[in-house]
């Protein structure tokens, strides 16, 4: 797995998945909303803390500053 999120992209991805996990866990959600709440921040929590994101690798989308995604 090579970095394909820069900097603030991993450090947005992290705060946004530590708040959604919070108004998961605090925020009187019925259950199926908890868990959506709960799966997107831990997505975004753990796409950021890595510094990789499978999707940006799909789409060929990369904000790390130098590197390059390879086309083909």
């Amino acid at each position: 797995m090579t970095c394909n999120l820069g900097n603030i992209e991993r450090t947005i991805r992290v705060v946004l998945g530590i708040v959604l996990i919070g108004i998961g866990y605090l925020a009187a959600l019925p259950g199926w909303g908890a868990i959506a709440t709960y799966i997107v921040g831990a997505v975004a929590l753990v796409t950021g803390a890595w510094g990789f994101c499978p999707a940006w690798k799909l789409f060929g989308i990369n904000t790390c500053p130098g590197t390059t995604v390879a086309k083909g």
